[in-house]
């Protein structure tokens, strides 16, 4: 099974680098080598026996430690996310027929100005709107995302 950690592990970048240092850091002075011209290493000397058996513990808890939180904590996020956003398309489409394209930019242009749609996106993209409807999906999207961006 494949996990999504990537975003936990840009989340503790410093955690990350922390940890490859740990076990890389300790044979730097064993491995001989000079810079090459496309900026990147060549390794003069026979390196296999540093790597061949080492102790992975920390690496093993550190990506244990982002698998837990991905699935204890960004994948139902994820899930409440979308099952928000599907919420709220729907309900926007209820209210005015447009293309799904479209009540996906108005929905996140909504959220991105914290439950309103700026007067530029108003008077631009959305100008045959009516008063009247953009404020009832306004009402629509912070209803729907009423607490999420609280967890």
């Amino acid at each position: 099974m494949v996990f999504p950690v990537s975003t936990v592990m840009l989340d503790r970048i410093d955690d990350y680098r922390t940890t490859l240092q740990s076990h890389s850091g300790p044979f730097m002075d064993f491995i001989e080598w000079r810079p090459t011209p496309d900026r990147n290493v060549e390794v003069l000397n026979d390196t296999a026996d540093l790597y061949r058996y080492f102790d992975s513990t920390e690496a093993a808890e550190f990506l244990y430690d982002c698998v837990k939180r991905t699935v204890e904590y960004d994948l139902p996020r994820e899930i409440d996310y979308l099952r928000r956003h599907d919420e709220a398309r729907r309900l926007i489409m209820d209210t005015v027929e447009m293309p799904d394209r479209l009540a996906d930019d108005l929905l996140l242009f909504i959220r991105q100005n914290k439950g309103t749609l700026s007067k530029k996106r108003r008077e631009r993209e959305f100008a045959p709107l009516k008063n009247d409807e953009i404020e009832r999906i306004e009402a629509i999207v912070q209803e729907t995302f009423d607490g999420f961006d609280e967890i």
